[in-house]
């Protein structure tokens, strides 16, 4: 309990002190690494905006969002992904949906992720430390590895139905499953794991 505790006081103060360096409206959770095999990299996380395009670069781990960017009934939440800077394992970024108390202990969210390897996955937090998935790690070709230059686009689709949701990859749906059981109403934002740089443009709902 203690231990749960710390962990959510620290998300909590680094939530409030990131926000400060993010693009006006928009506030930063990290989510740090308790992996001593994994562990983040050195420096702060920097969330920064020029016209539509963002740019984050993630030492930990980190989501962001904005209060009012929120999304009920049948929506489209999309963004264009550029990996600058892969890692050197494999790690994720992506849109989060159905969110809730995103700053703070009880905080709650879906989110739909890739990375460098072609994979995909969907997963849902509630709580500080509390994951699961909802479809584990998939391989598949319409997600672009990094090029020769290090660099790779995805362009990221969670399509909610009145039925079904839809999770598309450079327009190629990579999973569908229905509505019933899977919360959609609530906030949108982007996730990006430790060790990553990545730009994010047209990012939205519609």
């Amino acid at each position: 309990m203690k231990r749960y505790v710390v962990v959510a006081m620290f998300a909590l103060v680094a939530a409030a002190t990131l926000s400060a360096q993010s693009p006006k409206g928009w506030m930063v959770r990290a989510d740090r690494s308790t992996t001593a095999s994994d562990p983040d990299g050195a420096g702060s996380i920097k969330f920064t905006q020029t016209g539509n395009s963002f740019h984050a670069l993630n030492p930990q781990a980190a989501v962001y969002w904005t209060p009012a960017n929120t999304a009920s009934g049948a929506y489209t939440v999309k963004g264009t992904f550029t990996l600058l800077k892969p890692s050197g394992h494999t790690n994720y970024y992506g849109i989060v949906f159905g969110g809730s108390d995103l700053d703070k202990a009880t905080q709650s969210y879906s989110y739909f992720l890739v990375a460098q390897d072609g994979s995909w996955l969907i997963k849902k937090r509630e709580g500080d430390t509390n994951t699961s998935d909802i479809h584990g790690k998939a391989m598949n070709d319409a997600v672009k590895k990094p090029g020769a230059d290090g660099k790779s686009i995805n362009a990221l689709e969670v399509r909610v139905g009145a039925d079904k949701v839809d999770f598309a990859v450079n327009g190629t749906v990579v999973h569908s499953m229905p509505k019933a059981g899977l919360k959609t109403d609530g906030i949108y934002g982007i996730r990006v794991n430790h060790l990553l740089e990545v730009q994010i443009d047209n990012f939205g709902k519609s």
